[in-house]
């Protein structure tokens, strides 16, 4: 796999809006993040059409393709973030121009729904993308430290490093209220023991799984597979995706899960129960509870990397990223 260059101090990062669009911010929000990335070092434009909006809070295949594009194409553009999620993104996979992409190899970040566009670009051009916080996700004032140190060290550095839990964690609203937050003491778990080393494809289950049947869904077989839910999911969904993504892989290295969303109502007992289902996952090594997904903080990580696994000391290391 291609690993795009590495962002440093007085690069420029594009925003862009591939699934909803930057008008569902507030101002306020908007020039937090944007702030708080300059402060890190970074030089920050936007995409034509990042604050427009139509019926359903994005814009048209054609203006987010432009966006895209025109990011890519940028010489002076070095990293590429998405402003949030969505529902959209796999939309535009026809369209966009992937021998562009891979002669103009840069930076592209993003989670949940953009799993789409980054598993699609890192399998139709072999460059490395990265899910991780969004430009919105820098708004977040408590938790923000881990964010930020673990995106620094997977797109700003080369040396292989360790990802470790986070102190505590959160599932409230923090985009309402930044102040009245709770937070939970962290702690990633072990459902099944085993060291392995070996290339990483993963991010949001159900988007992931929308790519099954199509050139864009990356050969998991053999891979080891980090994946995580929203709040929309319930225990028998997150089942059936699940058995259809390890079907499709017939074998895996290791299984990593992000942490649920208490809104999902999937438990550690239900998560356990689905667990058990499956007889290959009781020969591999099995993480839970981990520190990426849709709670607070996040850590970012290389679809298409690398990354070291012994499960029983509950160790995550990225090795090429």
């Amino acid at each position: 796999m291609i690993i795009p260059n590495k962002l440093k101090q007085g690069d420029e990062i594009r925003i862009i809006a591939p699934s909803r669009s930057a008008s569902i911010l507030s101002d306020e929000g908007v020039q937090t993040a944007k702030e708080r990335l300059e402060n890190l070092g970074f030089v920050i434009s936007f995409g034509k059409h990042v604050f427009d909006k139509n019926l359903q809070n994005s814009t048209s295949i054609q203006q987010r393709v432009e966006d895209l594009h025109d990011a890519f194409a940028d010489k002076n553009v070095k990293g590429i973030l998405t402003v949030i999620g969505g529902f959209n993104s796999n939309e535009l996979l026809p369209y966009i121009d992937y021998e562009l992409i891979k002669k103009y190899t840069k930076v592209f970040c993003g989670y949940s729904d953009i799993t789409a566009i980054g598993t699609a670009i890192s399998t139709q051009t072999g460059m490395v993308t990265y899910s991780g916080p969004h430009f919105s996700s820098f708004q977040m004032r408590k938790a923000q430290e881990y964010q930020t140190h673990f995106f620094k060290q997977c797109l700003m550095q080369n040396e292989p490093f360790e990802l470790k839990p986070s102190e505590h964690w959160s599932d409230d609203a923090w985009y309402l209220d930044q102040e009245n937050r709770v937070f939970e003491n962290t702690v990633w778990k072990t459902y099944n023991e085993g060291t392995v080393s070996g290339e990483l494809w993963g991010g949001n289950l159900c988007t992931l799984n929308l790519l099954q049947g199509t050139k864009y869904m990356p050969i998991i077989e053999n891979a080891i597979l980090f994946i995580e839910d929203d709040e929309m999911t319930i225990p028998e969904t997150f089942a059936r995706d699940l058995t259809s993504l390890l079907q499709n892989a017939q074998s895996i290295k290791a299984l990593v899960i992000g942490r649920f969303q208490r809104a999902s109502k999937i438990t550690e007992e239900q998560l356990l129960f689905i667990l058990d289902k499956h007889p290959m996952l009781k020969t591999i090594p099995v993480l839970y509870d981990v520190d990426f997904g849709h709670t607070q903080p996040m850590f970012t990580f290389p679809i298409g990397g690398e990354v070291q696994i012994a499960a029983e000391k509950g160790s995550l290391k990225l090795v090429r990223f």
